[in-house]
């Protein structure tokens, strides 16, 4: 991790040793415990925790488990749980709180890693908008078992690291100080791409686009993270944010008739969707068939302009366009998911996380979803705020991928 101005250093502290994800004896599988918010049918808890416990196997891929969920601690227990008959049916203790979840009711950890699940379930909301998931909760009382137990493991947080900048901050460095292998953030970049599309390290790029559908704050990360997974494979590596600015409804197409945003990439994105009747559409028929568009605009360090936009009412996919130096038209993509169970992509997802569950190394860079985080936080604050744009001193701090 590199930063112009050091907002990354971390300074002294305690480091645990990371506890070595593989027992002795060779092939037994990782022990790990799922943290969630509520277990209920197509929530996150039940598409990833489920796929961990019962694998998983549609179009190309064949998902076996390489873990072993040894617990399971739910926030909440609504009307539709599915959770306790799930939990009885693969014999797996369910604990009232997160420390004995963790050190399976003994007095130490006693799993190799941790699945962090807190999405959906009834939380409030804030003056922003923003659904207050206990993500650092959750995070905070781990931390307080590695404390006590001398050492840590590897954990995954899903989607964003927190609803507000401070929190995920706080994570992100607690797990720096910690040495704990971390990794967070959405299925979208491992999603399936139509076309394949995968950038080489080092290409450049002048602007790009990704297309998102859904709710403002709990979508626009998933189109935010299929941006960044894209543009952080650029020459010189993410650089970090300047500002973001949220747009809302006639604003969004004015933005566009001032050339803040481009709508040869919003052509050619859409010209990736699953439908064919979003293909070859004209800027006048966009216009038409959106209604109450959104879009952040993000100004990236080194000049890089970003766009999430999401035309609501025309798409329902997450799709991605970029403009490179290398060629005349826009390299495009369609993110695609699976609709309906058993939702293919969380099996991806899980593939993943087990990859440092085994190894102790993360996969990808936690940074990104720690720089999405904040995007999505100040987009939230600029919309909170009528679209004023905010300028992000908080985000000046950069990366590299391998």
């Amino acid at each position: 991790m590199t930063s112009r101005r050091d907002l990354l250093r971390v300074g002294g502290g305690l480091a645990l040793a990371c506890a070595a994800p593989l027992r002795s004896g060779a092939r037994m599988k990782p022990k790990v415990a799922a943290i969630v918010t509520e277990y209920r049918v197509n929530s996150h808890a039940d598409v990833i925790v489920t796929k961990l416990l019962e694998g998983c196997k549609t179009l190309d891929l064949d998902y076996q488990p390489a873990v072993e969920v040894a617990s399971l601690y739910m926030d909440q227990v609504p009307p539709q749980d599915i959770g306790r008959e799930t939990a009885a049916k693969h014999h797996i203790p369910i604990f009232p709180t997160i420390a004995e979840a963790l050190t399976l009711g003994g007095e130490k950890l006693a799993v190799d890693g941790v699945f962090l699940i807190g999405e959906h379930g009834h939380y409030p909301y804030n003056e922003l908008d923003q659904l207050m998931y206990p993500r650092r909760r959750f995070f905070e009382e781990t931390v307080a078992v590695f404390r006590k137990s001398g050492r840590v493991v590897p954990v995954f947080n899903d989607k964003h690291l927190s609803y507000n900048w401070a929190d995920a901050r706080w994570m992100y460095d607690t797990a720096r100080e910690l040495r704990i292998p971390f990794m967070a953030g959405s299925s979208v970049p491992v999603s399936w791409r139509k076309p394949e599309l995968q950038f080489e390290i080092g290409t450049e790029f002048t602007e790009a686009l990704s297309v998102g559908y859904g709710g403002t704050e709990a979508y626009g990360f998933h189109a935010l993270e299929g941006l960044q997974c894209m543009v952080e494979r650029r020459k010189g590596g993410e650089t970090g944010v300047r500002s973001v600015r949220y747009l809302g409804e006639d604003d969004v197409w004015k933005a566009a008739d001032q050339g803040l945003w481009s709508w040869e990439l919003l052509l050619a994105a859409l010209n990736c969707s699953d439908d064919p009747k979003r293909h070859h559409l004209t800027e006048q028929q966009v216009r038409e068939r959106t209604r109450k568009p959104e879009a952040f605009l993000v100004e990236y360090r080194d000049g890089l302009r970003g766009t999430m936009i999401m035309p609501h009412g025309l798409a329902d996919e997450f799709l991605f366009a970029a403009k490179l130096k290398s060629r005349e038209i826009p390299a495009a993509t369609l993110f695609r998911l699976q609709d309906g169970r058993p939702f293919g992509h969380f099996g991806r997802l899980c593939q993943a996380v087990e990859k440092m569950m085994l190894s102790g190394k993360p996969t990808y860079p936690v940074e990104r979803t720690l720089l999405t985080t904040g995007i999505l936080d100040r987009a939230m604050q600029s919309r909170f705020h009528q679209g004023k744009k905010l300028e992000t001193p908080e985000l000046d701090f950069g990366y590299a991928l391998g």
